[in-house]
């Protein structure tokens, strides 16, 4: 785009046409609106900015008259970006709707698709978008001469997110200690905006305690706060209740270490945040994101092992491994509907969401199975999680040793590093060699 914009005239030379449309598609807070605005800066174009949701009123005509305006002010600027903020607010399916569609938003639609590519030509307006539903606009919009350049921005890898993080870190006096290269391996998964409300939350918290530089405590206290919730200390807790949590997560802790998951453990804690009691705290060694069976079936023997814990430990089970078994049985119907990781049931996906985006579309899915298969896809499902289960009862039991040990540690000091809860494992795998 940048240099469609800065030298027009080495593309018209050998016929290239500049594109009409860009459209930015992506999670929340990975910097599609932020990439928009680099690329109008580094070209040095005007920029126009709206957001879809600023073309619909209740009025009918309003819409498609400030389309028109906003596209007649652009070609008299040309070269230049008009850049159109959450784009699905106006570019929905037509016609998904009961009943008919929003008349004002239609109209505002056709709009936008006769300036993009209609009787008039667009010289030099080139047209960028976002929206992190790409799933419910119209395909009239992403066809060749609109939007046919689509571009994903996914989440950031290890080596994007340290150069984020450098961004953010500018005005923030660290330690002498902090390396932002390790912050960014305890933050797989964030996006850009997760990452610089880490280091915000880190300066928030260096205030609070009136400190003049951002430690590395600090910076690991923020990222739980961010990916789970704040401590919630002031919580009155029995010291049966404090028991059975430490059980559960030590559960979740030594099952998924000797299961081989991928992620390795760096914290386990019995401190509640958010809504957790405890939490077990598990980090990629690398951002590789294909995923194999054997990788699900470790996965949930690990979701599993709290709950397992609870049923040896008290010989009765709590609500506290609801979530847990709500992901497990998530992941077993994934395998088995979407992956075709079931040797039975065959490589095949079931089921597919309906192509109505009324009231969004994952509120009804349509079934292309007979009520045969149904019962046995719910077999199936079922069987894997108690197989799951099953494998983490028998890890349990076998480390239960190593489990006592940890659940020592939490009720003394309420969280274990990383670094500990490997000492921990490898001593006692040493004791178990020598004897």
């Amino acid at each position: 785009m940048v240099l469609f914009l800065k030298s027009p005239k080495k593309f018209d030379d050998v016929g290239a046409k500049i594109p009409k449309g860009v459209l930015l598609m992506g999670r929340p807070g990975t910097g599609k609106t932020l990439l928009a605005r680099a690329v109008a800066g580094e070209a040095g174009v005007p920029f126009f900015h709206m957001s879809g949701s600023e073309f619909v009123e209740m009025f009918v005509g309003v819409g498609a008259s400030r389309v028109r305006d906003l596209f007649g002010r652009a070609k008299k600027a040309a070269p230049c970006i008009v850049f159109i903020d959450e784009i699905d607010a106006v570019g929905r399916q037509r016609g998904a709707g009961v009943g008919g569609g929003h008349d004002e938003r239609e109209q505002t639609l056709n709009q936008i698709l006769v300036e993009m590519d209609g009787f008039e030509k667009n010289n030099g307006v080139i047209v960028m978008a976002a929206t992190n539903r790409p799933d419910v606009l119209d395909p009239a919009l992403l066809r060749p001469g609109r939007f046919d350049r689509q571009v994903m921005i996914d989440l950031p890898d290890r080596k994007e997110r340290e150069e984020i993080l450098k961004i953010h870190a500018k005005n923030k006096p660290f330690a002498d200690d902090v390396k932002l290269e390790v912050v960014a391996q305890r933050t797989s998964g964030f996006a850009g905006a997760d990452l610089e409300n880490v280091l915000n939350e880190a300066a928030i918290l260096t205030a609070r305690e009136n400190a003049t530089s951002i430690t590395n405590e600090i910076l690991r206290e923020a990222i739980e706060k961010v990916m789970i919730g704040p401590a919630r200390r002031s919580r009155v807790i029995t010291d049966e209740e404090k028991r059975v949590t430490a059980y559960h997560e030590a559960g979740h802790a030594i099952v998924g270490h000797y299961a081989g998951v991928r992620d390795e453990v760096h914290k386990i804690s019995i401190i509640s945040r958010g809504r957790a009691a405890g939490y077990t705290m598990k980090l990629p060694i690398d951002d590789n994101r294909m995923e194999s069976k054997q990788d699900f079936y470790n996965d949930m023997a690990m979701m599993l092992g709290g709950r397992v814990a609870e049923a040896i430990v008290i010989g009765d089970v709590t609500t506290g491994a609801s979530d847990d078994l709500k992901r497990a049985t998530e992941l077993a119907n994934a395998m088995v509907k979407r992956y075709g990781m079931d040797d039975d049931l065959g490589p095949r996906t079931y089921g597919k969401a309906t192509e109505q985006v009324f009231l969004g579309r994952d509120m009804q899915e349509h079934r292309d199975y007979s009520d045969k298969t149904a019962y046995k896809i719910d077999e199936t499902v079922q069987k894997l999680v108690a197989d799951a289960q099953d494998r983490a009862r028998a890890l349990f039991i076998q480390h239960r040793e190593e489990v006592d040990k940890i659940v020592k540690v939490l009720l003394d000091k309420e969280t274990i590093e990383k670094e500990e809860f490997e000492a921990i494992v490898t001593t006692l795998k040493k004791d178990v060699k020598q004897s």
